[in-house]
């Protein structure tokens, strides 16, 4: 009987690149078992199954309305958004200002993005970064030990630079908002940086939820990220020697500090640990709103 042909990860990755199927399309395939590439060591899967928690625990819920109130809220406010900062790292903003429609709207659009044909999505595929709109499974595919259960799609935006006319809507409306918002949120004060970015991550349903994730550990190479949820559990927060489930506040957004925060206000501000377990049962979104990019993929 003939031996077994080895198993060539190298080919098998490259394939997969080269297809621009993302993990979406291995998913609605009709695949029964992951590829090998995507499947984890067992010790990594069994830290993340003992991995301890707090059930009681959870990142602060800040309440931004008392940004426009009387003079002598704001400074608690401020102390508030410090504290969680220095503390956590992440905390969940509420009252913000961003309409819920527009938070809709922004996740309907984006996940009209990913439920696209596969050649609508084929011609956006980019892995050599760069501005404009991107699609892709896995930004750090060849250099990570295993491949992780999502795909990303990501507008980076400068003002000089035109944005193609199927996104001109939806990108103008984001805009708009943000300009309504601006006292709110002054982002280039913050970033110090006209550039940002808007991205989602896709989490297909994936048949074998228990040998990979959605995202591994990871800390973000930005100011700060924004993110919206759909309300899918999944999101885990590092919080001293354990793990918090974080609970997405409806019509909350997640505010996340990322390494040239941390770097800029000498270590002060914490960037944290994350990470998306993958769930066998639902397909979830995450939009994103990244500021100031940072020269590292």
């Amino acid at each position: 009987m003939a031996a077994p042909a080895s198993y060539d990860r190298a080919k098998a990755i490259k394939e997969f690149d080269e297809s621009k199927m993302g993990v979406k399309g291995l998913s609605e395939s009709g695949i029964t078992s992951i590829p090998k590439f995507f499947i984890h060591a067992p010790d990594t899967i069994s830290d993340l199954k003992s991995s301890s928690r707090s059930s009681h625990a959870a990142i602060p819920v800040i309440d931004l309305s008392r940004l426009s109130s009387i003079a002598d809220d704001r400074p608690k406010l401020v102390k508030q958004v410090q504290e969680a900062a220095r503390n956590w790292g992440f905390f969940q903003v509420v009252n913000h200002g961003v309409p819920v429609s527009a938070l809709d709207e922004t996740t309907n659009a984006i996940r009209g993005f990913h439920e696209q044909p596969h050649e609508a999505k084929a011609k956006h595929y980019n892995r050599d970064g760069g501005w404009g709109v991107m699609f892709v499974s896995n930004n750090h595919l060849y250099r990570t030990e295993a491949a992780s259960w999502h795909d990303s799609f990501q507008v980076w935006m400068a003002l000089q630079l035109p944005v193609p006319g199927e996104y001109q809507r939806f990108a103008g409306e984001r805009c708009s908002h943000r300009t309504s918002t601006r006292r709110r949120w002054p982002i280039r004060e913050l970033t110090f940086s006209d550039a940002r970015s808007l991205g989602r991550h896709c989490y297909p349903y994936c048949p074998q939820p228990d040998l990979t994730l959605g995202i591994t550990s990871h800390t973000d190479p930005v100011i700060i990220t924004v993110l919206l949820t759909n309300r899918v559990p999944g999101l885990r927060v590092k919080h001293k020697d354990g793990w918090i489930d974080v609970d997405p506040v409806p019509g909350g957004l997640i505010i996340n500090i990322g390494d040239l925060l941390q770097i800029v206000s000498n270590g002060e501000y914490k960037r944290v640990q994350h990470r998306v377990l993958q769930s066998e049962q639902v397909e979830a979104f995450e939009p994103i709103w990244a500021s100031a990019r940072a020269g590292i993929p």
